[in-house]
């Protein structure tokens, strides 16, 4: 089965294409993820994405595609993949389509804003050894200090409450308009995002069995 995961960042789509690829036994194809890769391998699409972030700029479209293309004719992809992170834009979805990879559903994780803030700003890291902790959902024994080494807990800048709404704004004007762009083809699932992670995931099956 050919998956694509759709959902505002902080919104859980990640942990979600996780365990949907864990439940069917084929990768997920994160874009970050795959250009690390072709960067280490050293890839024609690789060397060519380094050009580009050696001199501090975005990767274009073409190369991302060209490394997404890359990526799915590994021999893994042949009972099929997870795009997590891809497409971002319609124009990306239209390269996608011109590659002629059938595409079997569209999951979108929907989370309210304003839930999506208080998960994301609530969120703890040690500096020490990157155990995570959450202000609502998962609190340190001692405020402040992790419970595995004593490191002192922080907030990365990603998830501070001006970087979420940044990022939010990005998403709301750049990759929501996917929607109804994949509404149209009728492969659209919206999954609504649960307070308990497990339920998200029990919902998000059931939409890919559908």
């Amino acid at each position: 089965m050919k998956l694509i995961f759709l959902g505002a960042p902080g919104a859980g789509k990640g942990t979600q294409a996780e365990k949907v690829s864990e439940y069917l036994n084929i990768p997920t194809i994160s874009t970050g993820n795959i250009i690390r890769e072709a960067l280490k391998n050293g890839t024609e699409m690789g060397k060519k994405a380094k050009s580009y972030m050696d001199a501090g700029a975005l990767v274009p479209d073409d190369v991302v595609i060209g490394i997404i293309q890359e990526r799915l004719t590994q021999p893994d992809c042949e009972n099929g993949f997870i795009l997590d992170g891809f497409p971002r834009t319609i124009p990306q979805a239209e390269a996608l389509d011109r590659m002629g990879i059938h595409i079997d559903r569209i999951i979108d994780i929907e989370v309210p804003d304003d839930t999506i803030a208080q998960r994301v700003s609530g969120r703890r890291v040690c500096a020490a050894c990157g155990s995570s902790y959450h202000l609502d959902y998962k609190k340190p024994q001692v405020e402040g200090v992790c419970d595995r080494c004593q490191g002192a807990l922080v907030q990365r800048k990603d998830d501070q409450p001006e970087t979420v709404k940044e990022r939010l704004a990005v998403y709301h004007e750049q990759t929501e308009p996917l929607k109804d762009y994949y509404a149209k083809s009728g492969k659209l699932v919206i999954v609504e995002g649960q307070e308990r992670v497990e339920d998200t995931t029990a919902l998000t099956i059931a939409a890919v069995k559908e």
